[in-house]
């Protein structure tokens, strides 16, 4: 399991690189499948679920890609850090029961759940409230209408921040870490991907009162800028309930959508639909990213 890595190799460095590696597969595999099923070729039916309707286009996906990677390198210090010192003894992690009871181990669970939860949101809250992790944050929001790849598309601060959790549970508390691990890649890294995907549920309302949807995030994409909290939270709504920072503007969600009358066949006839094939072509990304994003942004103008 990942709690043996470090132990293999006992080297920190090479701790790093390999959960990199990890990462890298895992969310270039999981973003790619989406973005293959839902933006290369898009059927109405799909389509009529995408919360903006409107595809980005292939700089933009570019710029994803890139920063997620970038984001990547600096998101996996922490975890590499956790494995390293607790192969020397310095963390109280676990492999295994560690000698607990199902009990603790299940009420740890909870705790690392819910306790990242409220970090994550709070930490998010920070970069929307002060100017100075405004500055860190606000690569991210250049992507407002984002695909799956911008999942962890973020400035080096906040994914060395984001992924703090699993370096400090295991220095304060007795945890097995595998299971910090994966509790990790499954409700941030995999509800992230659904969080970004751009598209909703036709079963998971928006307007339930408990856990935020793809709208909500996208909302929080499109509307949240310096000193305008909205949606900050990632996996309950609670935290964003309890900080008064839920978006109350005229609601966007694909279900109001479709109640308007905004997701009609001819709409999506309609619809520019770009040529993504070019970010399979090498000279593509040789390109100059500068002159690229200029014109993205002349045209959204």
């Amino acid at each position: 399991m990942l709690c043996e890595i470090d132990s293999v190799f006992n080297s920190l460095p090479v701790t790093w690189f390999i959960l990199s590696l990890i990462g890298l597969v895992v969310i270039m595999a999981g973003s790619s499948f989406l973005f293959a099923t839902f933006y290369v070729n898009p059927t109405y039916e799909q389509w009529r679920y995408k919360t903006n309707p409107v595809f980005p286009p292939p700089a933009v996906v570019k710029q994803e890609i890139t920063f997620m990677i970038k984001g990547l390198i600096f998101s996996t210090i922490c975890p590499a850090l956790s494995l390293y010192l607790a192969n020397h003894g310095y963390t109280q992690s676990y492999c295994g029961s560690g000698g607990y009871s199902f009990a603790y181990n299940l009420f740890t669970f909870f705790l690392v759940w819910i306790g990242s939860d409220f970090y994550e949101f709070y930490y998010h809250r920070l970069g929307h409230s002060t100017k100075f992790f405004w500055a860190q944050h606000k690569t991210h929001h250049k992507f407002y209408n984002p695909t799956p790849f911008a999942v962890i598309a973020d400035d080096y601060l906040d994914q060395f921040a984001r992924s703090m959790p699993l370096l400090l549970f295991p220095l304060l508390i007795p945890v097995n870490i595998d299971m910090v691990f994966f509790t990790y890649a499954l409700f941030f890294y995999g509800y992230g991907l659904y969080l970004h995907w751009g598209y909703e549920f036709a079963f998971v309302d928006a307007h339930n009162p408990y856990l935020n949807t793809a709208f909500q995030h996208y909302i929080h994409h499109a509307k949240s800028i310096v000193f305008k909290p909205y949606h900050t939270g990632f996996f309950f709504k609670i935290w964003d309930q309890m900080f008064g920072s839920m978006y109350t503007g005229t609601c966007l969600c694909v279900k109001c959508c479709q109640e308007r009358g905004e997701r009609s066949m001819a709409a999506f006839k309609a619809l520019e639909k770009p040529d993504y094939s070019v970010l399979l072509q090498p000279s593509f990304w040789l390109t100059d990213q500068k002159k690229e994003t200029a014109k993205v942004e002349a045209s959204s103008t």
